[in-house]
């Protein structure tokens, strides 16, 4: 792991600012100094100069143990990956011929999908003569989105593409 960089982050020699603020081991302000002086404390009290925030005037640097704080910072980085949740899109395919109670399944499909927070897609597909009734076979995906209306909102209306109807729903917030 030594001598590869894991981040951005200037530490000892690598600061070339000409004065810094300095932040001690245990967290007080030590002030505005020259960053030979805040190296030189670095080094009385066997830690590493950091510069923790390179953008600010002047640039603030922590005296701290390097490894530590490499550690502890790829630590938090992976907990907030954990917490992340991506939003997915779950599609579910109908035909203009659906009976009710099969579409009462789909229904409830849906209403897992959207429990756990993924969009779903509904792609109603016509084959054939199907083509020639596509308008009279949009009150499907009207039925399907009322069905689920408690829980959901239509984020796209249903809208002819090719050889099929499509709609989008969300969770409700």
């Amino acid at each position: 792991m030594e001598g590869t960089e894991i981040s951005d982050l200037f530490i000892n020699e690598q600061i070339r600012d000409k004065e810094v603020r300095v932040i001690g081991a245990d967290g007080e302000q030590l002030g505005i100094m020259s960053s030979r002086e805040a190296q030189a404390l670095a080094d009385e009290a066997g830690l590493d100069l950091v510069k923790i925030a390179p953008t600010a005037k002047p640039p603030v640097c922590k005296i701290v143990d390097y490894g530590k704080f490499k550690y502890d910072q790829m630590r938090k980085e992976k907990e907030a990956k954990k917490k992340q949740h991506t939003v997915e899109v779950k599609e579910i395919r109908l035909s203009p011929n659906i009976d009710t109670n099969d579409l009462n399944t789909k229904v409830n499909a849906a209403k897992k999908f959207l429990s756990k927070g993924d969009r779903v897609k509904i792609t109603l597909r016509f084959r054939g003569r199907e083509m020639a009734h596509m308008q009279s076979s949009k009150h499907i995906l009207d039925d399907f989105a009322a069905a689920v209306e408690d829980i959901a909102t239509v984020e796209k209306a249903p809208k002819v593409e090719g050889r099929s109807m499509t709609m989008f729903l969300a969770g409700k917030k």
